[in-house]
């Protein structure tokens, strides 16, 4: 595939194929003898890859880390699952503030849903309130 059929199989940009590559998130993608990227079905692998952990909030520097690995061999499973250890407690950090900030705008949607039903707003939970509307009262 070329690069641009791979920028629109999954949504991105030639400049962020060529970066992710350049710094080392995919493997070097072989090339036509005319110097083209020429994206196999392993390449596509990569970039699948590259796009699930980005899209999960793993750093850059982890997931360069992780291919740097795959690349030494199986003496680096090891390392790899401690790798993805802490790529998965990073996304789980953020996926609990995520959880967090959806419980206090669902909360707020509710009180606010509430007041159109009844005409009244009322704030039941002051620290939620606070928490939630960052002071907001009424």
């Amino acid at each position: 595939m070329t690069i641009k059929e791979v920028c629109e199989k999954y949504d991105i940009t030639p400049d962020t194929l060529r970066y992710y590559e350049r710094v080392g998130v995919i493997p070097e993608v072989s090339r036509t003898a005319g110097g083209i990227r020429n994206y196999t079905q392993t390449d596509l692998n990569w970039v699948e890859n590259a796009i699930c952990m980005r899209g999960a909030g793993v750093p850059v520097e982890m997931i360069i880390e992780y291919v740097r690995l795959f690349q030494m061999g199986d003496a680096t499973f090891e390392a790899r699952c401690n790798l993805l250890k802490e790529a998965r407690e990073t996304v789980e950090i953020a996926k609990r503030k995520y959880d967090q900030e959806l419980n206090r705008l669902n909360y707020k949607i509710g009180k606010y849903e509430e007041a159109i039903r009844t005409g009244v707003l009322i704030w039941d939970d002051e620290e939620m309130k606070q928490d939630c509307l960052g002071g907001e009262t009424k």
